[in-house]
């Protein structure tokens, strides 16, 4: 049987900076897979590649070199409204700052991305009232983001993005700001998603601990993969 096409890939991958003197490599040829329900940490130092990697995979930067796939699709080749739509309808984003409206409540910030789609008003409440459910907030729907701590708040930004029903969430140091209980009760939350809905995640983070809840290990160094602790199922 064929093997399974990944729901992202890139071949090839390569990111140039500057030009002459100045050129810099921040990804110099990389191949990289992930496939549906996996839960992948992307590590590696201040200026190893990772957060180019991902600013690519989330299709906010495009490759110099190289090709990204989409289920199959070439990201490449699209223009820069379907690639706004593959944002929108596919992709999910966690920010280590929350990026939430403050004093707007935890089920209007919900709301948005639903508003972008064309989402009715009676429906966007039922989803985002049983997504603030899902990441145990059902009773803290009416607060605003400036009423809540910050486990609560990066709580609903999960919960944002997962309102849309994406195929894949990007996590960009989701506990950066976090103390180290409120760090594991987000990674626990992430991980029984991953678990029990299947939730594709992938999470970029320099630290060990957190990269730990995550089933698979990807480090970059000096814009190249330098190991990978599991190959895509």
């Amino acid at each position: 049987m064929p093997a399974e096409q990944p729901l992202i890939e890139l071949r090839g991958v390569k990111k140039i900076y500057g030009s002459g003197d100045t050129e810099v490599a921040a990804l110099a040829g990389i191949d990289l897979a992930v496939r549906d329900g996996e839960f992948v940490a992307v590590m590696g130092p201040s200026g190893s590649g990772k957060s180019t990697c991902m600013n690519i995979l989330g299709c906010l930067d495009a490759p110099t070199d190289g090709h990204y796939y989409f289920r199959g699709a070439d990201v490449g080749s699209m223009t820069r409204e379907q690639r706004a739509l593959l944002r929108r309808h596919y992709i999910g984003f966690v920010f280590q700052g929350f990026n939430l409206l403050k004093r707007t409540t935890a089920l209007e910030n919900l709301e948005l991305p639903l508003i972008y789609r064309g989402v009715p008003s009676a429906e966007r409440r039922r989803l985002g009232l049983e997504t603030l459910a899902q990441v145990g907030l059902a009773d803290r729907w009416h607060h605003t983001a400036a009423e809540l701590s910050g486990g609560q708040q990066q709580r609903v930004a999960i919960a944002r993005a997962l309102v849309s029903s994406p195929s894949v969430v990007f996590a960009d140091e989701p506990t950066g700001n976090l103390d180290s209980a409120k760090s594991h009760e987000i990674m626990q939350l992430l991980k029984s998603l991953n678990a029990e809905r299947g939730l594709t995640i992938v999470l970029v983070t320099h630290e060990e601990e957190v990269a730990s809840y995550a089933g698979r290990q990807v480090r970059f160094h000096d814009g190249l993969i330098a190991s990978d602790t599991g190959v895509p199922r």
